[in-house]
């Protein structure tokens, strides 16, 4: 294989992480300069943020005004197992996986909560499990956007009008950059560090009427702990989706999710995010057609998904090879795309087939993921000729 010269252009932003992501272009510490360090988030000026961020992000997300939403611990995974500890186990559940961590919610409700009535439905890394099976009589839960495979579902019309069950949906990296059905959707969760590239730690959750009612109206076999706990007395805790928090947020993350909104709001809302995302991803598909060196890991193209945006090498004579040579060559080009600098944390997930994974959420250029792609053919064509006969 012959080796192409270095491109000359560079991204100017080489963050490309999928959690914790980039910030928004032009941040810096200066947007934390009204963060309310030293107060207690339950003064009415700290409840007037958190307040502040639940209000923007509804506004944002066009999140219906009957629908509750909360800010909670432990980011993403805090609010989705919040939700699978607190509703689940009142009827039959169906597990719907095709990527690590819905498999880690399969775990958590077969192997943890370990309920009987609970049907499973995976699919390897880059397909989709077959929907039509879902009875919606269920509880079905589901992620929106396989962070790990870069596969979401296209839309929401395989979810039932008339379901009698919940539907549970891990939006952690679809949220700001894909359009969510609410009406379709009763509990929704993600976190701060994906599209909009806030901090880590925080999770936000979102519940439906439907899922209120199961609140009120079941309680679960098993103990929760505090930190899990939306009720008191048979009733909602209400004050939880009104800024006050089950436990202590960082103030700083708080302002810096203030401002990751702010910036939302000002590139054209949702409208302006799924296009950015958007068009990120179609940037990467020009160059996928136009080359031989990836291939996208989601065979479909309507089930890409514009954020975490995986590949896998497409290089016949690499296919040949052991899965160790596929394995170290692709860690290799993930680390000489690092060390010039022009790619970070670019690497697969650790459990997905070898590969690239580039994040294409809303805080990242499109100038940044057009500047890289010729490096990815660079990096993949000097490893190669090194190790793939």
């Amino acid at each position: 294989m012959t080796v192409p010269p270095k491109p000359e252009s560079r991204p100017s932003n080489p963050n490309f992480s999928s959690g914790p992501c980039a910030k928004r272009p032009g941040w810096t510490l200066d947007a934390l300069k009204g963060a309310l360090v030293g107060r207690s988030h339950r003064s009415k000026p700290g409840k007037a943020k958190l307040q502040e961020v639940i209000d923007r992000s509804r506004a944002l997300l066009n999140i219906p005004a009957d629908y509750r939403i909360g800010i909670v611990p432990a980011s993403d995974t805090g609010a989705v197992e919040m939700a699978l500890w607190s509703l689940l186990g009142a009827r039959g559940v169906d597990m719907v996986a095709w990527e690590s961590f819905g498999k880690d919610w399969v775990t958590d409700v077969v192997k943890q909560l370990k309920l009987a009535d609970a049907r499973t439905f995976t699919a390897g890394y880059g397909k989709l499990p077959d929907l039509t099976q879902v009875d919606f009589k269920n509880d079905v839960v589901f992620t929106w956007n396989g962070t790990t495979s870069g596969v979401r579902v296209p839309n929401g019309d395989w979810i039932a009008d008339d379901r009698e069950g919940l539907t549970i949906c891990d939006a952690t990296s679809a949220a700001f950059a894909m359009d969510l059905p609410w009406d379709k959707l009763d509990v929704v969760t993600w976190s701060w560090q994906k599209v909009l590239g806030g901090e880590a730690a925080h999770g936000m959750l979102v519940l439906s009427p439907r899922a209120v009612a199961r609140l009120e109206s079941y309680k679960p076999a098993w103990p929760l702990p505090k930190i899990f706990r939306m009720t008191k007395d048979g009733k909602i805790v209400e004050g939880i989706f009104k800024g006050e928090t089950i436990n202590t947020p960082s103030m700083l993350a708080v302002e810096d999710a203030l401002d990751g909104l702010r910036w939302a709001e000002s590139v054209g809302g949702l409208k302006g995010l799924i296009e950015r995302s958007e068009g990120n991803l179609a940037a990467v598909a020009d160059w996928v057609a136009s080359g031989t060196t990836a291939a996208f890991l989601a065979d479909v193209p309507a089930t890409r998904s514009c954020t975490s945006i995986c590949l896998k090498f497409a290089d016949p004579k690499l296919a040949g090879q052991t899965p160790e040579v596929q394995a170290e060559v692709a860690k290799k080009v993930a680390s000489l795309l690092e060390k010039e600098g022009v790619a970070l944390d670019a690497g697969a997930y650790r459990d997905a087939p070898p590969g690239l994974r580039i994040w294409g959420g809303a805080t990242i250029e499109r100038s940044d993921i057009q500047a890289l792609l010729p490096w990815i053919d660079w990096a993949y064509a000097t490893v190669a000729a090194e190790l793939v006969a």
